[in-house]
């Protein structure tokens, strides 16, 4: 693949993602997984560029009054023991291709629009609904590398307890929460840094900055999310059957 290509996908990702709270791991992973970059290059750059865009989304959305400590707190106090712990088991082989390949169907799925609809009025969420779904949600996060928003947004929409704003105020912390415990868990494990790392954190903080400030001001990008949707599900398909 073209290194100018990965940077646009790499910019425009986390412009997006970080539109909806995102900190775009899973768009990473796929453009990185195109461009045939290898897992121990990209592992931890993921993480750090999941922690950068995913702060910068919180602080947007924050500042614009999305942000609620009590929605987030239950889904933090079990996702982040246990995205440390799901982190220390990372997947290989034709077992993780598979199971990232299935995750990346969510954020596909995100992408078009085609998940829950949001509730007209929210409810009160239970504390062990949020531990439960936060132990759950943090391990799978670790075990693949990324943060679990493109999971737990989907879940605080689905059972009515976030509207889409604060879902993406609460989904951006709870990213950069599990992708620090993430990336803490790993340090310890040796890996390679590519000649272009410092462009690609660059391009994707950059990204990262401009989506979270349009995004939490009511900005929308319909035709570019359909661009990348089909990118990432090019990605999906060579993971799952190629």
């Amino acid at each position: 693949m073209n290194p100018d290509f990965i940077v646009v996908c790499l910019f425009c990702l986390s412009f997006l993602y970080a539109s909806v709270g995102h900190g775009g791991a899973s768009g990473y992973i796929a453009v990185f997984s195109l461009a045939g970059v290898s897992v121990p290059v990209y592992r931890p750059l993921v993480l750090l560029l999941n922690i950068v865009v995913s702060a910068s989304a919180f602080l947007q959305f924050k500042k614009a009054g999305y942000f609620k400590w009590k929605l987030i707190i239950p889904f933090l106090i079990t996702s982040i023991p246990c995205a440390f712990v799901g982190a220390k088991f990372p997947l290989k082989g034709e077992v993780y291709n598979i199971l990232l390949g299935l995750a990346l169907v969510f954020p596909i799925a995100r992408l078009l629009q085609l998940g829950p609809t949001e509730k007209k009025q929210s409810k009160e969420l239970p504390l062990i609904s949020g531990l439960i779904f936060g132990a759950v949600l943090g391990f799978a996060a670790g075990l693949l590398n990324i943060g679990g928003g493109i999971f737990l947004s989907p879940v605080l929409i689905l059972m009515g307890w976030a509207s889409s704003k604060q879902s993406a105020a609460a989904s951006a912390f709870f990213i950069l929460c599990n992708s620090i415990a993430g990336l803490i868990s790993i340090k310890s494990q040796s890996f390679f840094v590519a000649e272009n790392s410092w462009i690609w954190f660059f391009v994707a903080v950059s990204g990262g900055f401009l989506g979270a400030y349009f995004g939490s001001n009511l900005y929308r990008q319909k035709t570019v999310r359909y661009v990348l949707a089909s990118v990432m599900a090019v990605a999906c398909a060579k993971l799952l059957f190629f």
